[in-house]
């Protein structure tokens, strides 16, 4: 199926009129765009990765370097049926054909293209000079122009339109994008197909390391003769001892299932690292050992029957692929050491978050707003917390909205309300619940959380408001939505350091749990009429998580 690039044209131009002042509606409205170029390391000729910028392809379905659109429709006019689609690619070189992949033909472009017209680059400004005969009183619309988020347009081109001979036309990069924003907000079926691929190559590619893991606990990994000596190891001799070979076996596992690109830089966290939200160093060491003080010397042996052992931790990995442009965010944390089995501490964080997270899928439908599902999340820590005792409560004995008669060690400045009040528990979960994903896994920032947000806070309570400092995404949820549902529990020093002495803190039992480094669990949902549905297929359960990581499964 050709990506339907007209449907998504219409879209963007039933938000753009609703932007535009009245007068102005009327008015034939052109939209002008650059593809993305190709990148280039500084000061030399070498290639970087390209991938087109994700309004352009939002608009064109092209991911051509150095491609160029033109939009002409008009309200009230057969052009709001069909707006007129030019898409200019460039032309193949010979220089082209001997270093690289060429473009296409026209004529091949014209077959896998949702658009009027294609041409190249050469034709543009014949192009613009053609619709300024056709609407005189054109307004054209680019992206933020003298922004480095965007291509450049060519200044020859918005100087065609502001022509002392075009007293009528103008030129605007002010509704463009947030017009773009609102219509990537919501996704069609096309779109929901794409993100559900991504999603899926992703969740195989988390279970791949999560495998080998396992392998390594069971001492299943063979290897040939000569294997590490006389030659390399291949994939299947390799054992993972790093943050950056965990991260290669998954980005392998995308690859070999056709994903170009991940979606965002992989953060492979092992320990303590994995209280760092944003870890994508991705170059420790785990900690192998200690069954004794000096096995980490013994790097080369395999222990106890066979069986590599790791000094008991977490490994936490927030990575996804994209496919044909479209995210995937996933994010599971998994035990290493400890024969694959979570400590008892680390067990009971995980399963925290585990709960955090069932509570908001449970609550997630069309109307409901994010904030108050942010919210619950916040309350669901603060409970978990109190059980473990890492949050003190109203009574040594029971947590309870109403004090014994009689109970001397009830203190009411434990009570639920008040930490959650208080705002401490950011310092444990300081990011957002989750964030609306689609081109870009961080989408549509102007749409998904609006600089002048008049739907916050409507008769509803939203707790402390450090809560939301944040958060991604403070929208009522809509269908076709598709958002990230990922609750998180840290122990990052940084964070703690200022709440540590907090009256509500038991200090002695938060060191116990310090050395967990952080969980996250991260799952891709879409926004359905009554509900969600789970576009993430890798499962988190704690049962299949320690199967998996044990080799028992």
């Amino acid at each position: 199926m050709v990506y339907p690039a007209s449907t998504h044209v219409l879209a963007t131009f039933r938000e753009l009129l609703k932007l535009l002042p009245i007068a102005e509606r009327a008015k034939p409205q052109i939209l002008l765009l650059s593809g993305e170029v190709t990148p280039f390391r500084n000061d030399t000729d070498r290639e970087q990765v390209f991938r087109q910028e994700s309004n352009f392809f939002y608009l064109s379905g092209c991911t051509v370097p150095s491609s160029y659109l033109l939009i002409a429709f008009q309200d009230g006019t057969g052009l709001s049926q069909k707006p007129s689609i030019e898409l200019f690619i460039p032309k193949a070189e010979l220089a082209d054909m001997m270093w690289s992949v060429p473009p296409p033909s026209l004529e091949a472009a014209s077959q896998t293209h949702d658009v009027t017209k294609i041409d190249h680059p050469a034709a543009v400004p014949d192009a613009i000079k053609t619709l300024l005969k056709a609407f005189p009183d054109a307004l054209f619309h680019t992206l933020p122009r003298g922004s480095p988020l965007f291509p450049v347009i060519p200044s020859e081109f918005t100087e065609l339109v502001m022509s002392p001979d075009n007293e009528d036309a103008a030129v605007s990069d002010l509704f463009l994008l947030p017009a773009l924003h609102q219509a990537r907000l919501i996704k069609n079926e096309y779109e929901i197909s794409l993100i559900r691929k991504a999603n899926e190559i992703s969740s195989r590619a988390h279970e791949v390391v999560m495998r080998v893991l396992g392998k390594a606990v069971k001492g299943a990994i063979e290897r040939g003769p000569g294997a590490g000596a006389d030659r390399p190891l291949l994939p299947g001799e390799w054992l993972i001892e790093k943050e950056a070979e965990a991260e290669a076996i998954f980005v392998a596992s995308c690859r070999r299932e056709g994903a170009v690109h991940q979606a965002y830089l992989p953060i492979v966290a092992a320990t303590t690292r994995a209280s760092t939200l944003h870890y994508c160093c991705n170059d420790r060491e785990f900690a192998w050992g200690p069954v004794q003080p000096h096995d980490h010397q013994n790097l080369n042996e395999f222990a106890h029957g066979g069986a590599r052992q790791l000094n008991p931790q977490v490994l936490l990995i927030d990575a996804g692929c994209e496919w044909n442009c479209y995210a995937s965010d996933i994010t599971r944390t998994m035990p290493v050491g400890n024969s694959g089995k979570f400590t008892s501490e680390a067990r009971a964080i995980y399963e925290l978050v585990l709960e955090m997270q069932k509570v908001a899928m449970d609550m997630i439908k069309p109307g409901i707003h994010w904030d108050a599902i942010q919210l619950m999340c916040h309350r669901i820590l603060v409970k978990g917390f109190q059980r473990l005792g890492i949050f003190k409560s109203p009574s040594a004995s029971a947590i309870s909205s109403t004090a014994p008669a009689g109970d001397e060690t009830w203190d009411p400045d434990h009570d639920e309300e008040k930490i959650l009040a208080s705002g401490i528990s950011s310092a444990f979960f300081p990011h957002g619940l989750g964030h609306s994903l689609g081109m870009d896994v961080h989408d549509v920032p102007s749409a998904s959380k609006p600089a002048v947000n008049l739907t916050s806070g409507k008769g509803m309570p939203i707790g402390h408001e450090s809560f939301y400092t944040y958060l991604r995404l403070r929208l009522p949820l809509r269908k076709n939505m598709v958002v990230t549902v990922e609750p998180g529990c840290y122990f990052s020093p940084h964070l703690i350091a200022p709440v540590r002495d907090s009256k509500h803190i038991n200090k002695e039992v938060l060191e116990r749990y310090e050395s967990v480094g952080g969980v996250r669990i991260e799952d891709v949902v879409l926004i359905t009429e009554d509900g969600y549905d789970n576009l993430t297929t890798v499962r988190s359960d704690t049962e299949w998580v320690e199967g998996i990581c044990s080799g028992a499964l």
